[in-house]
Parts: C-alpha cells; sequence; structure tokens
C-alpha cells in the first residue's frame, strides 16, 4: 500500500489571509467595508468574505502610515504620517496628493460631495473643494484635537469636538461660528443626525446621551447611561426586536455601544432603555476607561448592523433577532497554532496573541470567537477518533475540550486544572479519544481522562503526572497506538515515555531546545525540529538518530509527517516551508510566502492540502498540484515532440523562414543558429530578406540569441551577419529593440575579442604571404 503512495512535489497558495483592519477608522457602503489597513484602506466584500481590494500601498517598514480615511460611493480620501493628504478612486489608482495645512495629524476626515472636512490635532477644522483639492475655509475655536467633525445634510453646516466636551458648528458658505453645544463634561465621541434634520444627539465619555435641536443651544435630553459610550446611531422610528427582552416602540431610538461590551437601545423621547444586548460577543473593557466596542454602524438597506471590537474584530448583527450574521477577524496578530476540526475539514480554529480561539468555516472563512481561556491561548490539538473534539491549552494554566456542534455552534465541555504554568504543548489520544496529553512550562507532564458523555464545563481528571524535563516542554505527542508518549523540551533533549509515564528513552543529539515531536504512522520512527535548525528522525527501538535533515537557516517551529510517512513537511523561523524525501534525506521544494517566522502548519484529512500561519498574521491555504504540474510537464514534452517533428518537416520541405519563425517562438537559440547557418549557405541576401520579414518581437528574440552566439567563438560569423542585418533594420525603422543597452553591453565585450582575434589572423596570414613572395626567387633558381 505504501508503494502506491504518490509523493508529492509541489504545493501552490490557495488562498491568504492576513489583516484587513489593524485599528482606526472604518466605514460602511453597499456590501463593501472599508477598514484601515496600516498604510492602505481594504474593502472587506461581507457577502464573500474576502477582501477584494487594496487601497493604497502595500505595507513595509518605510510606508507613509495611513492615520485616518473617508469614503464615497466613487472616491476615498487618505491621510498619511507624513503630512499628506491622497485621493484615490473605489480601483485603487491615485488621483492626487497634496499637503495638509494642517499643525500635525489629521484625526477626522468627513466627505459630503464635492467637500472635505478635515480635523486636526491642532484643534483646527479645515473644508477641502474637491474639484481642486484647495483648502477653502479654516475654521477655528476649538481645544485640543478634533476627532468628531460631521456635515449637517440638511443645512450648510459642519460640526465639530474637541477635547472640551463643546460642540461648534460653522457656516458652510462664511466660515461664521454659529451655535456652540454646552452640556457635555467630557470628550464628545460621536454625533448622529436623525432623519427629520432638526434633531441630533451626541454621546461621550461622560456617560451620557444628548438629543439636540439643531440651532438650540440647550439640550432637549440628557439620558444618563453609567457606560463611557463610544458610539451613537439613530435606528428606524418603528422598531421591533424578537429577541430575548425584546420590544416592539415607535418613536426617536438610538443605539449606543462603550466600554460594557453591549448594544444597548434608548428610547429618547422617554429617555428610557427599552433594550440590552443578551448575546454579545465583546468582552467587557478589563479596565475602567479601556475600549470594548470602538465603533457602531447601521445598515439600513440590510436592517443590519456591525459592532467593532477594540481588538479588531467585526460581528455583524440583525437588527430584527439581534443573531449574529457573520464575523470577521481584522488582525490576528501571531498565528500560533492552527488545526482542522469539524467533518471533512470544516472548520479550521487558530490560536493567536488572544485568549479567544478563531473558528473559521473553512468555506467561507466566516469567524466564531470560542470564549473561555483567560489569557493567551498557545497550543490546540485535534481528535483523529472524534473529528467534532478540540483540545485547547493556554497561559492561564488550563487545558479546556471542546465540542463542535451542529450549525458550526463550539461550546466548552470540559476544563482541567492542574498545570502551575503555561501549557505549551497538548495533544489527543489516536485510536480512542479517551485520554489527553498535556505538557507545560512547570516541567510536568499529564495524563487527562477525557469524558464519554459531555457536559457544559465539566472538571477533567488529571490521571497522573510526571516531571518530565530539565526545562519547560515545547512540544508533546502520543503514537499511533496510543502506547507511547514523546516529549520535546528546551533542555534539548526528547523523551520517550509509556502511556502510564514511565521513562523509556532519552534522545539526545540537538544542540539547542526542541520544538516539535512527532510520531511516524507507520513506521517505530520518532521526528524532533529545533532551535538549532535541524529535522531528526529517530528509532524508537533502538534511541539511534537515524537521519538528519537540513535546509532550514533558523529555528524549524513545526515539522510533519505527510505521505503516509515518506516525506516531511516543516516550517520554521526563517519563513519558509520546505518539503522533504526521507528516504534520499534531500529537499524536494521551498515554499515562500510567509513574511515572518512559521509558528504552525497543519495537514488536512486527505492530504490534498496544508494552512500554514505565522507571525506575519497570515493564514495560508495551500493545495497539492503535483499532478498537474506533472500533467502539464508530460502536456509540455509531447508538445515539444510535435513542435520540432514540424521544425524538421519544414526544414525538409525547404521552407527556412517558417521554421525560423517557430524555433525564435519556442526560444531555442541552438536550433535557430543551425537555421541561419542554412540561410548563409544560399547567400546573405537571402538571411537579409528571412530576417526583413520577421516581427519586430520576433526580431528581438534572434537578438537575444544573437548574444548568446556571440560568446563562441565557432558562431561568432554568424551572429555578427545577423547582427549587422539587425542594426540596419534598426537605422531604416523597421526594428525597435527592447532592452537594447543591456543587449549592447553583453555583445561589445565579445565582439572586440572576435575583432581582436581575427585581426591577429589577419596578420599571421599576411606574413604567410610575405614568406612565400620572399621565397618565390630562390624557387625558381632551383
Amino acid at each position: 500500500m505504501i508503494s502506491n503512495v504518490k509523493m508529492k512535489e509541489e504545493f501552490d497558495v490557495e488562498s491568504k489571509h492576513g489583516a484587513f483592519y489593524t485599528g482606526g477608522n472604518l466605514e460602511w457602503h453597499h456590501n463593501l467595508l472599508f477598514c484601515q489597513n496600516k498604510s492602505s484602506v481594504s474593502l472587506l466584500d461581507i457577502d464573500k468574505g474576502v477582501v477584494v481590494l487594496e487601497v493604497g500601498e502595500k505595507y513595509s517598514e518605510a510606508s507613509d502610515l495611513v492615520q485616518t480615511f473617508t469614503a464615497d460611493r466613487d472616491q476615498v480620501v487618505t491621510s498619511h504620517k507624513s503630512g499628506s493628504i491622497k485621493l484615490w478612486k473605489h480601483d485603487g489608482a491615485l488621483v492626487k496628493t497634496w499637503k495638509s495645512i494642517h499643525k500635525g495629524p489629521i484625526v477626522r476626515l468627513v466627505l459630503n460631495g464635492s467637500l472635505l472636512a478635515s480635523g486636526g490635532s491642532d484643534g483646527n477644522v479645515r473644508i477641502w473643494n474637491m474639484e481642486n483639492q484647495m483648502c477653502v475655509l479654516g475654521l477655528k475655536g476649538l481645544f485640543g484635537i478634533v476627532n468628531v467633525v460631521e456635515f449637517h445634510s440638511g443645512r450648510e453646516l459642519v460640526f465639530a469636538s474637541g477635547d472640551d466636551g463643546k460642540i461648534a458648528t460653522w457656516c458652510l458658505k462664511t466660515g461664521t461660528s454659529m451655535v456652540t453645544y454646552n452640556g457635555h463634561f467630557s470628550k464628545v465621541t460621536a454625533i448622529t443626525f436623525h432623519e427629520d434634520t432638526q434633531h441630533f444627539v451626541s454621546c461621550g465619555r461622560d456617560r451620557v446621551i444628548m438629543l439636540w435641536t439643531v440651532g438650540v443651544a440647550t439640550a432637549v435630553r440628557v439620558v444618563p447611561t453609567y457606560e463611557t459610550l463610544e458610539d451613537i446611531v439613530f435606528l428606524p422610528n418603528v422598531l421591533r426586536i424578537t429577541a430575548k427582552g425584546g420590544v416592539d416602540s415607535e418613536g426617536m431610538h438610538v443605539a449606543t455601544v462603550g466600554s460594557n461590551g453591549l448594544v444597548r437601545i434608548w428610547d429618547m423621547g422617554k429617555s428610557a432603555e427599552i433594550f440590552v444586548q443578551t448575546n454579545s460577543l465583546v468582552s467587557k473593557a478589563k479596565e475602567d476607561g479601556r475600549l470594548a466596542i470602538q465603533k457602531l454602524l447601521f445598515d439600513k438597506e440590510r436592517d443590519m448592523f456591525a459592532v467593532v471590537a477594540a481588538d479588531q474584530t467585526i460581528v455583524l448583527h440583525e437588527l430584527t433577532t439581534f443573531n449574529v450574521v457573520k464575523q470577521f477577524v481584522g488582525f490576528s496578530d501571531e498565528i500560533l497554532d492552527v488545526v482542522f476540526v469539524g467533518k471533512n475539514d470544516s472548520h479550521i480554529a487558530v490560536a493567536t496573541n488572544s485568549e479567544d480561539i478563531k473558528l473559521y468555516e473553512s468555506a467561507t472563512m466566516n469567524c466564531n470567537l470560542l470564549k473561555g481561556h483567560t489569557d493567551l491561548v498557545l497550543a490546540l490539538s485535534a481528535s483523529k477518533v472524534n473529528c467534532n473534539l478540540l483540545l485547547s491549552s493556554a497561559k492561564d494554566n488550563t487545558i479546556r475540550l471542546w465540542r463542535l456542534f451542529e450549525k458550526g455552534i463550539c461550546e466548552c465541555v470540559g476544563i482541567g486544572m492542574a498545570h502551575t504554568g503555561s501549557v505549551d504543548s497538548i495533544a489527543f489520544s489516536n485510536l480512542t479519544a479517551t485520554f489527553a496529553i498535556s505538557a507545560s512550562q512547570d516541567t510536568c507532564l499529564k495524563v487527562w481522562e477525557l469524558p464519554s458523555k459531555f457536559e457544559k464545563n465539566s472538571n477533567l481528571l488529571c490521571k497522573c503526572t510526571e516531571v518530565a524535563h530539565q526545562k519547560g516542554i515545547n512540544s508533546v505527542a502520543v503514537s499511533p497506538n496510543d502506547k507511547i508518549i514523546a516529549t520535546g523540551s528546551q533542555d534539548k533533549t526528547a523523551k520517550l515515555w509509556t502511556d502510564s509515564l514511565e521513562l523509556i528513552g532519552v534522545l539526545h543529539g540537538h544542540k539547542r531546545g526542541i520544538w516539535c515531536v512527532r510520531f511516524s504512522p507507520v513506521d517505530q520512527i520518532v521526528l524532533t525540529s529545533s532551535t538549532d535548525g535541524a529535522i531528526k528522525l529517530w528509532s524508537i527501538t533502538t534511541l539511534n538518530c537515524l537521519k538528519t535533515f537540513e535546509g532550514h537557516d533558523a529555528s524549524v517551529h513545526r515539522a510533519e509527517f505527510i505521505s503516509n510517512g515518506m516525506q516531511i513537511l516543516s516550517g520554521g523561523a526563517d519563513g519558509l516551508i520546505k518539503l522533504f524525501n526521507i528516504k534520499t534525506a534531500e529537499c524536494v521544494n521551498t515554499f515562500d510566502q510567509h513574511e515572518a517566522r512559521v509558528w504552525t502548519l497543519a495537514i488536512n484529512q486527505n492530504e490534498t492540502g496544508f494552512i500554514t500561519g505565522g507571525a506575519d498574521s497570515f493564514l495560508i491555504k495551500w493545495k497539492d498540484v503535483t499532478e498537474d504540474r506533472l500533467r502539464e510537464k508530460a502536456n509540455d514534452a509531447n508538445k515539444r515532440i510535435l513542435q520540432e517533428q514540424q521544425i524538421n518537416n519544414y526544414l525538409q520541405n525547404d521552407e527556412l523562414l517558417k521554421a525560423l519563425t517557430l524555433a525564435l517562438n519556442l526560444a531555442r537559440p541552438f536550433q535557430t543558429l543551425k537555421i541561419v547557418q542554412l540561410i548563409i549557405k544560399k547567400g546573405d541576401y537571402g538571411l537579409t530578406d528571412t530576417i526583413h520579414q520577421l516581427r519586430n518581437d520576433q526580431k528581438d528574440a534572434l537578438l537575444k540569441c544573437v548574444t548568446d552566439w556571440n560568446t563562441n567563438s565557432h558562431n561568432c560569423h554568424s551572429a555578427q551577419l545577423v547582427l549587422n542585418i539587425l542594426m540596419k533594420e534598426m537605422q531604416t525603422g523597421h526594428f525597435w529593440p527592447v532592452g537594447l543597452n543591456n543587449a549592447v553591453e553583453e555583445i561589445l565585450p565579445y565582439t572586440d575579442r572576435h575583432f581582436k582575434r581575427l585581426s591577429k589572423l589577419m596578420q599571421d596570414l599576411h606574413f604567410i604571404n610575405y614568406t612565400i613572395n620572399c621565397m618565390q626567387p630562390h624557387a625558381k633558381n632551383k
């Protein structure tokens, strides 16, 4: 059966999922979320769950970071760290760049037709005419950073607020200061206008909502919320919510978000709270004054709202039912571990620099957050027997058992609390899902009994414990028959244990700490990968090192067996993924897509692909294309044979122009040379006529061939003849070469050498003639 396993050689990127929202502004236009992403603005299609376009430059250390942006149906305007403002089309084309006049960063941008308003850290608001990108108004009078700027849709007014809690208004025609709304005692965080254009509401850090009439300086309503508020939106006047604690109300309704991590709905006419969200996926801010939710967006067309959490998670809810429609993770930071979960690998569980596990649907990449751990999740493991079981371990010194139910719902069904240090690795048993192994920085190895019946948040029983290493344990694995356990540690050793944690043996050989241990699925072999950049195979019976694989220039964080144990797939700190053949110990291929260290990789059930994650926050899906490439190579070989036969047929029929054209199209310099030499035998004029009939791209290919031929003295005559004809073609305007300078640089040195050699031959020839002439008189006398 093993002999029938097809070795893998090629993998291609199927999809690449990285950061699309790293904090800052976010806007919703139709089916697109415009998300601030370091040096660009990412356009996320909420229906497909993918980024369809990046507006701006690709991020690098030298990038000019976007500080804020605004967008409408046709254009995007960004302000940058350099102090420039850039206008873009939605297709990513840069229209114009100009300097802002603000003395400091721009904090807020708002578009309104042909006008752009910018609020800066200098306390000023500037109005720009977008037709000519000119500043038409400079509005002063605010204190501190201007982080709230809004146009009034019904009147030619602009509203803005700084750090002092005052809301100022100006006339857009004259720039005259109008009404100043005093009422807030702390920073105003949001302003929004009612559809009647006569009222607006404001919220702030002073934990109140204020209802105002436009043009009247005194607040109509002041509603205490007892929560630091970050955003507020108006909802429909007729509001019906069927969720728990439902609402059936008519009036002026607003929704607020803030430090509590909940959406709360208020009837401003009654100054009363009428609904509190009960299914929030956002945790309450841990400290007073910290953010939980930083933005709330409402789409009237879809009757949906988006909650933007402080950890860059975006949750879409239906307004009527408050059901979660979709979740998107804008920024994952470093991806520490990843596993496939569910039937047919329906889900992907990802551990990042977060206390929440991100559970993605493989098909749509829609995300759910699994909450339970109280510190960073470090490791994940999926059961081979029960594909719906998932284990996780974290810095909170605990392990958790999760069960995936229908419709993608995943619940914690077990908690293990016995370690005194962060649990860095965890593994399921392979034959049955009856026990699990955990390894920790407390140097302890533990065996846990898993329940046969699952109850929510039940306690897991620790069967046995052993102090396994002198330093923290980075990896643990269970053999295919569940009889042997392997551990790898920072103490440079790997150890083998029985299922009751009795020591079998120690594997010495690595020069630095071990990151990963794995058992072969078919042989009595264990694999280790280390910080020393080496991968080693060890015999379980003799404890000897059988082979060492080298190729990585840095730590090898993860290595997995593939192709029924005949190959190894590894990822390292050099950002590379390497594929090794075990039999030959050779690196078959190297894949370079990550921009930083690769922390983890997971292979799917049928080994048709794998997924990797790293410090660059990219989650990359790979697919096996070995058979496709072999098929392509076979097709190319057949095509070459047919083309060779076609060229031979042309030569036999004396159709030299067709033969030359085909040889040039196939980029075959040697065969082209043979055809040129055949044409030369018929006379130079025949060569001139033939070259004259070629297309410009074919002449360019011929010039490249001349560059190759000219390096060999045996072919210099043909090369110089063709070069001479091509030069004449250039002089008459029939040939426009691409990269002429490079060609001349390559041709000149060899041409000079050929000229000197031929000149020396001519001198020798003249000397021979001179010698013969001198000998002739003496020959006659004899």
